[in-house]
Formats: C-alpha cells, sequence, structure tokens
C-alpha cells in the first residue's frame, strides 16, 4: 500500500498529544463542517471503531488493526478520495484524526458503546464507554452511532436496551443524528454469533426502532442480506448499509451493495474493514468502487 502520511506527521501527532492535547479538542471543533446530506442526499462513511471494542481482526489476520499508524494511515487514504464523506471512530480515532487535519469538511461519526468487548463473558451488556451525547454536541461531532445486539438468551440485553432507548433520547433532544445497528445475536461454542438471516435482521430492526422517547432523528445501519427488499419494507428510517469483514470476494460485495443502494430509504454505506483492509491492499481503488456506487455522479 502506498504511504500516505509520513513519519513528520506522526511525529508532530505525538507532539501534539504530549505538549499541545488542548489544541485537539480545537481542531474537531474548528473544522470546516458540513451538512450531514448535501448534494445526490446520499452519504459514504468510512468506519474505524472496531479496536475499542477489542476488535482488531480482518480476515484471517487477528491483529490486522493492531497496528494505529497503518490504521491511520489508510484513514487518511480513503479520507482523500473524492466520495468519502466522513468517517466513523471512538475518540481516540477521530482525535488523531483531527489532529492529523483530516477532518475538514467531512461527516464525523461518533461511537457509543464500546463496552461489549469481543469474547467477553459479559459482550451483550454493551455499555457507554466512548462519546456521549453532550460531548459530541459540544465538540462537533457530527452524527452518533451505536450498536444494539439482542440476545433473547442473555439478561444483559435488557441493560443494553435500557442504554440506547436512553441515548436515542438524548440525542433526540439534542437534535443529533443518531445511527442504530441492529442484530438479533446468540452465542455458538460461547462466542457472539449475529443472525444474518432475512428473518431475523427484520425483527433486530423492529425492536431497535422503538427504543428511545423519540424516533425522528433515528438511522439505521443495516447488513446487506438476503431478500433485501422484504428488510428495507421493515422501517422508514433512512439506512446504511454496513460492511461486514472482508472474507468475501470483493467484486460479489460490491454488487450486493450496488443492488441494495438502489432500494428506497438506502442512503449510502458505511464500511470499514472490507475498504481499509483489501484483499490486494489497494485502498484507494476499494474506496473509489464504493464511492462510486453511493455517488454514481462522481
Amino acid at each position: 500500500m502506498t504511504q500516505f502520511l509520513t513519519a513528520e506527521d506522526f511525529a508532530r501527532l505525538r507532539e501534539i498529544r504530549a505538549t499541545e492535547p488542548a489544541s485537539i479538542g480545537a481542531a474537531l471543533a474548528d473544522r470546516r463542517r458540513r451538512d450531514v446530506l448535501r448534494g445526490d442526499g446520499r452519504i459514504f462513511i468510512v468506519a474505524a471503531d472496531h479496536p475499542a471494542r477489542g476488535a482488531l481482526a480482518v480476515g484471517k489476520n487477528p491483529t490486522a488493526m493492531a497496528d494505529r499508524y497503518d490504521l491511520l494511515d489508510r484513514l487518511a487514504t480513503a479520507l482523500s478520495r473524492p466520495g468519502v464523506d466522513g468517517v466513523l471512530g471512538t475518540p481516540d480515532i477521530i482525535d488523531d484524526l483531527a489532529a492529523l487535519g483530516l477532518l475538514e469538511d467531512k461527516i464525523v461519526v461518533g461511537s457509543m458503546n464500546r463496552g461489549g468487548l469481543r469474547g467477553a463473558s459479559f459482550e451483550i451488556d454493551d455499555r457507554m464507554t466512548a462519546y456521549d451525547v453532550p460531548t459530541m454536541v459540544s465538540s462537533g461531532v457530527d452524527f452518533a452511532k451505536t450498536l444494539v445486539r439482542v440476545d433473547l438468551a442473555d439478561p444483559g440485553t435488557v441493560a443494553t436496551l435500557a442504554a440506547m432507548a436512553d441515548v436515542v433520547t438524548q440525542a433526540a433532544a439534542a437534535r443529533l443524528p443518531i445511527m442504530l445497528e441492529p442484530f438479533l445475536s446468540n452465542r455458538v461454542d460461547g462466542r457472539v454469533v449475529n443472525d444474518l438471516s432475512t428473518d431475523a435482521v427484520i425483527l433486530s430492526i423492529a425492536i431497535a426502532s422503538g427504543l428511545g422517547a423519540s424516533s425522528a432523528y433515528t438511522w439505521m445501519k443495516l447488513p446487506v442480506v438476503e431478500d433485501m427488499e422484504r428488510v428495507m419494507a421493515a422501517t422508514t428510517m433512512p439506512t446504511l448499509l454496513l460492511g461486514g469483514d472482508s472474507g468475501v470476494d470483493p467484486d460479489e460485495t460490491f454488487a450486493a451493495w450496488e443492488d441494495a443502494l438502489s432500494l428506497p430509504g438506502v442512503r449510502g454505506l458505511t464500511v470499514g474493514r472490507t475498504l481499509l483492509y483489501p484483499p490486494d491492499g489497494d485502498v484507494a481503488t476499494a474506496v473509489d468502487i464504493a464511492a462510486g456506487l453511493v455517488h454514481p455522479d462522481l
């Protein structure tokens, strides 16, 4: 992969973190902002909130996302490409990108609940451990995001749902758009697995849609599964498609996204590992293909 950031960029980032920490918040708050929807009314967000939940694997590489400098370089490459509207991350990622000056005219999506660490006995009790609504509003974050996994056999689900309802209510009161990423989940050999059957995705949408005292600012972040027409018939909320891991043939993945993007209610993509860690290592090309699907008139 071609290097985008330099050793000097990273040295400056380390120096800012050590000696000028107040400038990080200022860089985020004072950056040039944009409307969430503009032009063709579709958005393409690159996702990078996986590490904070202990999810470092991509495909067969269990530590692919462990190198922060490599991840930042991949994100910088992605954010430089035409048609990339923004980035989804936890505060550590967003602060790095803000300090590096990479968030000008970009949508910043703040990831909230990372307490459900991958592989933990408490994984379904997915508490808020990253952004909160007041901080996002005051710091200029444009959008909120939460993961909503529902395991009917795990008592931790009710705490997760209560937490999600609370932040949806707070976000609506602050007029902050919030995307919910719902799944029906269960444990297989001790590991939490998301049910990607059509009926399970539809049921997860029904559960997530009712969270909070107002749904006016709620969006959905949904997987691409079989019979997406039925899936999209389950919600009136604006929807972004998620990408998942990069274990599938890229051409097959892009074709599935293209089909789903044509459905009413689908507003774009929120994709991370599939594009940041493509099989051939060419981040720019993978991102450009996805951007062309979201914004055909590029």
